[in-house]
């Protein structure tokens, strides 16, 4: 890698990252999985530069990590996940608790010209997000370790040549999870490729594993339980509010330029009001991931550890990730047939609503992180009820302030579908108190942030309508099974400490 890549300014980096990128443009690349050669210009960018230390040949650097991460995603989607696999699922742990031994084997090769990739293989047929139930397991040789299961799902399956796995071992009836940095040629194999609906870019099947890696690299994080795999999961979850942001951007400009150009008899579609309020609905959705966006790079730490986040970065996951499809889908409704089509000359509608349509069920699956974040302040009211907790809560109480909403439908029993739908509410309450927080700071026009706010408010009405569909009895029947038991809490939440 040149030299002359750290020494740049960050405006300068990130404008190198943006030309490299528009060459990836998602209306003009090919659909497929992204060539060694292509991601070799992306290297050479130094698009991984800003996740490793400067030690090892790094610009280490939160604001480039959500810069390039942002930058990436507008041109193309399917690049904004392999540069955030590659960034916050893979090399950040290894440069936060890799041993030096480790660290010197592996980062300078990702500070080098080659395309290398890095990957986390945590997933299982069979074990989604009850990570606890993973079969790959590990054991101690005179070598270091061996690793034997099977994982499913990881993005780079069969193009990263590093991988981040994680296992566990049940000997003498206790339970230990570890973290290992396996090379593909060790003992890595990609035996099935999926065929996924989107995110062309981005390649995925099932791997086998089968390796030993010597004693030095397992990384030095917790073994007990799976607070390691939350708080890394943390930093990919946070980085969808850059992803987001530069997804949106795009989509905002687009839906503009078809709508001001596609002609309805003598006037354009944007003259069309209905066809003006789903632009306000796409506008309004990068409004809010704008606002999200900024609290990432000025609240957040990419470099720290991001367990205290932990609500926050729930609730930005799924309200990026729920605007990223509803916009999209607005987009092909403006378009037409011709937003069916593939390779359409006039719009990039199709693709975008199949790369997005992915984002919430990845990296949890939002209905599981909405129901944790209701878990997570219900576990802290101490006495208090949910509404009144939420208008004391730093994350939510601006907006609880600004637009005094009537949130007492939260303050009853909570059983699980109730508490999905209050962790939703509580991410638009998280939602709207950042965008009025990013309009002070940033001087946002004041139209873009009242229109988004008026959006999110329409969210948390639409929650309070669910709470009262359901207790019209939709759920209950005869031959129900039995529901599950309210105030167990997931294993997910970080537990409440005292200070």
């Amino acid at each position: 890698m040149s030299k002359a890549l750290l020494s740049l300014s960050t405006d300068d980096f990130i404008a190198g990252v943006e030309a490299t990128a528009a060459k990836f443009d998602t209306a003009t690349y090919p659909q497929q999985n992204l060539p060694a050669d292509d991601w070799a210009l992306l290297v050479a960018s130094g698009i991984l530069l800003p996740v490793l230390p400067k030690e090892y040949g790094g610009r280490d650097s939160h604001i480039e990590m959500c810069r390039v991460v942002d930058a990436v995603s507008e041109q193309n989607l399917g690049l904004g996940v392999h540069v955030t696999v590659n960034m916050a699922l893979a090399l950040r742990p290894i440069a936060m608790w890799a041993g030096e031994e480790a660290k010197r084997e592996m980062l300078p090769l990702f500070a080098g010209s080659d395309p290398m990739m890095a990957g986390m293989a945590a997933t299982e047929p069979g074990c989604g997000s009850a990570l606890s139930g993973m079969t790959t397991t590990f054991e101690e040789t005179d070598g270091g370790y061996r690793i034997r299961g099977r994982k499913h799902w990881q993005a780079l399956s069969y193009s990263a040549h590093w991988w981040l796995v994680v296992a566990k071992n049940e000997d003498q009836g206790r339970r230990e999870y570890g973290y290992f940095l396996v090379k593909r040629s060790e003992g890595f194999r990609t035996v099935q490729r999926y065929e996924a609906l989107g995110l062309k870019a981005v390649d995925y099947g099932v791997n086998e594993i089968d390796v030993i890696v010597p004693r030095h690299r397992r990384i030095k994080a917790e073994s007990r339980n799976l607070s390691t795999m939350v708080e890394i999961l943390l930093a990919s979850r946070s980085m969808m509010a850059a992803m987001g942001c530069g997804f949106l951007r795009r989509i905002s400009r687009e839906a503009h330029t078809y709508a001001d150009g596609r002609l309805i008899g003598r006037a354009p579609l944007s003259a069309i009001r209905f066809a003006r309020y789903r632009i306000a609905a796409i506008d309004s959705s990068y409004t809010v991931v704008e606002a999200l966006n900024h609290y990432l790079r000025t609240v957040l730490d990419l470099k720290a550890d991001m367990t205290p986040a932990f609500p926050a970065v729930q609730a930005i996951k799924t309200v990026v990730t729920e605007r990223m499809v509803s916009s999209a889908n607005h987009y092909q409704q403006l378009t037409g047939g011709e937003g069916y089509r593939y390779g359409s000359p006039t719009n990039i509608a199709g693709q975008a609503f199949l790369d997005s349509r992915v984002f919430t069920i990845f990296d949890g699956n939002n209905d599981l992180l909405s129901q944790q974040l209701a878990e997570y302040c219900l576990a802290r009211l101490e006495g208090r009820s949910l509404s009144d907790f939420l208008a004391d809560w730093s994350l939510t109480a601006h907006a609880v302030r600004t637009l005094r909403p009537d949130l007492r439908f939260l303050d009853r029993e909570l059983g699980q579908e109730h508490m999905v739908l209050a962790g939703r509410a509580i991410a638009y309450l998280f939602a709207i108190s950042q965008v009025l927080k990013w309009a002070a700071e940033t001087d946002a026009n004041a139209g873009r942030v009242q229109t988004a706010i008026e959006f999110l408010k329409t969210d948390i009405v639409g929650v309070t309508t669910e709470f009262r569909l359901l207790a019209t009895g939709i759920l209950e029947s005869d031959d129900e099974v039995p529901a599950q038991s309210n105030g167990v809490l997931s294993r997910s939440i970080p537990l409440q400490t005292r200070t």
